[in-house]
């Protein structure tokens, strides 16, 4: 599937979501295939912190004053692609309302 394609370092890629739930949208992936933050396990320590960090380099780099950062895990919490992703949200003028991810 097409992507934007708005950050990319070894390991990791993001892009902008295709069904945007804020006024910036993106997903931070690793590049290795993980079905979900449960099939994280020892040997992944670093990169759910990794994930965030990207996160962060990009909201500094859309200049969002504050954002959300949210795991989906599983169908039940709301998991729909079968691939571990962080999803990026900000871009509100004012306080964002409940939002599902």
């Amino acid at each position: 599937m097409p992507a934007e394609i708005i950050y990319e370092k070894e390991g990791l890629l993001a892009f902008k979501d295709i069904m945007p739930k804020a006024p910036f949208h993106a997903l931070i992936i690793p590049k290795e295939h993980i079905s979900s933050v449960e099939n994280l396990d020892s040997s992944d320590p670093r990169l759910p912190g990794e994930m965030i960090l990207a996160a962060k380099e990009i909201a500094k780099s859309r200049n969002l004053e504050g954002y959300k950062l949210v795991f989906n895990v599983g169908r039940k919490g709301g998991q729909v692609v079968d691939h571990v992703h962080l999803h990026l949200l900000g871009g509100w003028n004012d306080k964002p309302d409940n939002i599902e991810v």
